[in-house]
């Protein structure tokens, strides 16, 4: 064999070599990452799981990316994720399409959750009715006087639609949990990106209103009193008002998997549902799964 077939031989063999070391590192990695996707109200209470995780698991990578509960089923269904955090239950469609790309979405309820209704710090409305409530978002009451409130045209405040949040709260709220009902939310509604936005927006506009998860309230707001009619009591979320089902706006957050969870997968989500990482959830303003 001439020295420069010998060394093409050499040059050759290295490289594949290299090459596979290289697939091994991604292989590697692979198994050490968790991709999650999904839920704007989620995204800081995952974050912060995903941090106090890695501190424990060394090596490990926890990626949390929000965009709301419709993307992080999106991403699911095209396994482009590991977990989908969603504020909403998976729809009966969702559910199918996943199953005809070959992923089985198993749920897993990770923490509770209260819809908070809030309103400028200066508004003198203190409690509300879920009717009235229905009334405010789909535009039949329009003027705070007519909730006993000053004179000023109310100013709508939604999360988009691809939010777990405003589907439930379309579902929920507007129309009373009738599957068979049609209302939506008015058109004069603003549909803005995060609950964030609308926090601030609230903060800084009298006649605004809006809703988030719990873990958004914040000290510059008012947190609306909410009852099930005018006979009922009114309650502002918390923890044990959720945990006992009695705040009447409450829901689960879930974690959908590919399957059973599996692997690096499973043992993140066995710390989630340990007293560790609920009381994650409790510092984290959200409420622990009894």
């Amino acid at each position: 064999m001439s020295n420069r077939i010998l060394r093409s031989c050499v040059a050759l063999a290295t490289l594949l070599l290299l090459l596979a070391s290289g697939c091994s590192r991604k292989s590697d990695s692979a198994r050490n990452t968790v991709q999650i996707k999904g839920s704007d109200t989620m995204v800081n209470l995952s974050q912060a799981w995903a941090e106090q995780f890695m501190k424990t698991h060394p090596g490990t990578s926890i990626a949390v990316t929000g965009g709301g509960s419709g993307n992080g089923i999106t991403s699911l269904i095209s396994s482009t994720c590991d977990i989908a955090e969603v504020s909403r239950e998976m729809k009966e469609s969702e559910i199918a399409l996943a199953r005809q790309k070959g992923v089985e979405p198993t749920k897993n309820i990770v923490a509770l959750d209260g819809l908070a209704v809030a309103i400028n710090a200066a508004n003198p409305v203190n409690q509300l009715t879920i009717a009235q409530l229905a009334d405010i978002f789909t535009g039949k009451v329009k003027n705070w006087k007519e909730l006993g409130g000053r004179e000023g045209r109310i100013v709508l405040l939604s999360r988009e639609v691809n939010s777990g949040t405003h589907v439930y709260f379309k579902e929920h709220v507007l129309r009373h949990g009738n599957a068979e009902a049609k209302d939506e939310f008015s058109p004069e509604a603003l549909l803005l990106p995060s609950s964030q936005a609308i926090v601030d927006e609230v903060t800084q506009n009298t006649d605004a209103i809006g809703y988030f998860g719990m873990g958004y309230i914040t000290p510059r707001l008012k947190v609306v009193k909410i009852a099930v009619d005018d006979k009922s009591p009114a309650y502002a979320p918390a923890i044990e008002l959720i945990q006992k089902n009695i705040y009447p706006i409450s829901r689960p957050l879930i974690m959908y998997t590919k399957g059973a969870p599996a692997g690096l997968t499973k043992t993140f989500m066995e710390f989630i549902r340990s007293p560790e990482g609920q009381e994650v959830v409790r510092k984290m303003d959200f409420v622990p799964v009894p």
